[in-house]
Order: C-alpha cells, then structure tokens, then sequence
C-alpha cells in the first residue's frame, strides 16, 4: 500500500509503531520494520550506550529502515543524533518539540524527520523548520495527550501543512487506516495495539491487564506528572488521584533523580525545563512530577507490577481482544483496508 509515507522513509506499508518508552525495544521494533512497517525505537529512557547497542541490535534483526524517538532537551541530544547519522537510521521522531537545530542537522545527513504534534499550530511551526512530516494523536491516545479528537484535530493538521500527515489515537484496524486515509493522511501511528502484540516485552501478565478493560476503562489524569495523562485504571492511579501534594512530591523525588541517570538529562537540563514549565503555569511539585513519569511507567511496563506503576493506554485498550504477531496484525489491517476501499471506490457503502 503505497503512500506519501512509504514513499518517504522506504517502507511497505503505512504503519507506524510510535516510540513508546520501557515497550520499543528491538524485537518490537525489528518486528515492525520485517512486517513492511515502520517501528520506532524508544530512546528517551535509555542512556547513550543503552542506546547505541539497542541501534547494533535492531540492524542485526532486520535490514529494513526504522526509526528512533529521541528527547530534545536531553543533555546529549546532539551526540545522540550524531549516532543516529552514523548508524544510518532512517527516522527520527520527537515526543517533544525538535530543537529547529536539530531538524537542520538530520535533514542536512539524509535522516527523515518526524514530529509528533497535538494541535495544528504546533504543525505549522515544525513544518516551517523544516520537518518531514508529523504525526498528530488525538485525545483518545494513550499517555500524554490533549483534549481534541481524532476526527476533530487530524483534518485540522491536514489544513495547516502541506506535509505528510500520520493519524495517530483510536486506531487499531483496517477500518482506522482506510478512515485515516480517505480523511487524507498518509499513514496511521499506534501504540497500544502494538503494546499488545507477541513480540512486545511487557509482561505477559500485565498484557492481560490491559485486555480486561472495557471502553470505560481509562482515564485521563493529572497526578503523575501536571499533565493530561491517559492512563489504565488501577488502584495506584485511582490513590494517585485522592493523593495531596507532599506524598506525590516526595515519591518523585526519588524518581526524577533514577530517571535523570537514565535519560542522560542534567540536573541543570532538568532546571530548565521546570523554569519552562512554571511559566506554563504549573507548580513546583507538578515539575518535579514530571521527572517522574518515566519510572511509575517502568515499574508497571518492565517490571509488571501495576500496583507500584502506572500503565499508559489508549482507549482502544476497550477493543482488543488479543495478542497477534506484529506480522499478522500489519498483513490484516492492511488487507482490511484495501478491501474496504476497493469496496468504497466500486460505488459499495456496506
């Protein structure tokens, strides 16, 4: 199924595995790009080295092209994207908002540059620094993620540039991606259908966790970190939510100090970012909070304990069922997808 996209970065087919940290890992992400998709590696909780051996180890696993999310405000964020140049990697994508000197150097090196955005304001901004393309998620998204919903944001993004446009939030079939395309876009992003998936490392028991919810059966909240966070409820979440301020500040304490030894981020980079923030309007212990994030996430994703962690999720969480190989869940959407427009294109409406 060709597209802008799999024009772009090479692949087969438009599909994207966004870089979801403690999941996109390289047998995930090696899974992906063997399948015809795009698999992007999750780089943000690694340190430098974890990160170059995690690149050596996707490149054994597949000779397809891949991508790397990185952070922007990390510390080394230019030595990483050196890395990135040296080893060949084809994507680079952005949680936060690229550095405009970043986007220059990447493109300068032949790497494709892929944002994720959430409004279409941020859109145009990165379009204009010259980004490759974007990926927007809609509020229905797991982890962090905003208030307007696919259907809503996605035509709004499509309006604003004249760039690539990767839906992203709510999608999990062939029906998503050939909706997704008929809207215009060139591809459709997921996380948590691929969190869900065999060749995911998150324990098995966690995995069953996430199928035993309904639609219901997220919510969107505020007390991990200050920011609108879509996460699976759990009895942590739901303690998190009746927390006060001093034992959610104290807990994070902790945290931002571990997560600042493994994002490669500087107590000074970290400083920075909570000036940014303040004068975002958050408060004291909603920056520190922020730092800890990456950590209640591993305890539930890595170490598979949902008691001490929390577990980012989509609401699409409330429709999957089961765990297929990342192989067959591509093959199927993809199949769907062309059916259903094949269907649409010869005058069909069922």
């Amino acid at each position: 199924m060709k597209t802008a996209l799999t024009d772009l970065v090479g692949v087969r087919h438009p599909v994207v595995q966004t870089g979801m940290g403690w999941v996109a890992g390289p047998r995930l992400v090696s899974a992906t790009a063997e399948a015809g998709g795009l698999g992007i590696l999750a780089s943000a909780t690694m340190t430098y080295d974890e990160l170059a051996a995690a690149l050596k180890e996707t490149r054994a696993r597949t000779e397809n092209p891949f991508g790397v999310n990185l952070r922007a405000d990390a510390e080394d964020a230019a030595r990483r994207v050196d890395l990135l140049i040296t080893e060949g990697v084809r994507v680079a994508s952005f949680a936060l908002a690229p550095r405009r000197e970043l986007i220059t150097k990447l493109k300068d090196h032949g790497v494709v540059v892929l944002p994720s955005v959430g409004a279409a304001r941020h859109a145009e901004k990165v379009a204009e620094w010259g980004a490759d393309a974007v990926v927007v998620q809609g509020g229905e998204g797991g982890g962090h993620t905003g208030g307007v919903a696919t259907t809503l944001l996605l035509p709004a993004v499509l309006d604003a540039v004249d760039i690539p446009v990767v839906a992203a939030g709510g999608f999990f079939d062939g029906r998503g991606l050939a909706a997704a395309l008929a809207y215009g876009a060139a591809g459709i992003a997921m996380g948590t259908r691929f969190l869900l998936t065999r060749e995911s490392t998150v324990p098995d028991g966690v995995k069953q966790r996430y199928l035993d919810h309904d639609l219901t059966g997220t919510l969107v909240t505020r007390k991990v970190d200050g920011l609108p966070h879509r996460v699976l409820r759990t009895g942590l979440v739901d303690a998190l939510e009746k927390s006060g301020p001093l034992s959610g500040f104290v807990r994070a304490a902790g945290n931002a100090a571990r997560f600042r030894r493994l994002s490669g981020l500087s107590w000074t980079a970290l400083a920075r970012e909570g000036l940014r923030s303040r004068r975002g309007g958050r408060t004291r212990a909603q920056v520190l909070m922020a730092a800890n994030t990456p950590m209640l996430l591993r305890a539930g994703l890595v170490d598979g304990d949902p008691a001490a962690g929390v577990l980012a999720s989509g609401q699409v969480v409330g429709l999957l069922h089961d765990l297929p190989s990342v192989a067959g869940l591509i093959e199927e959407i993809v199949a769907d997808a062309e059916a259903i427009l094949r269907r649409l294109g010869d005058g069909g409406c069922a």
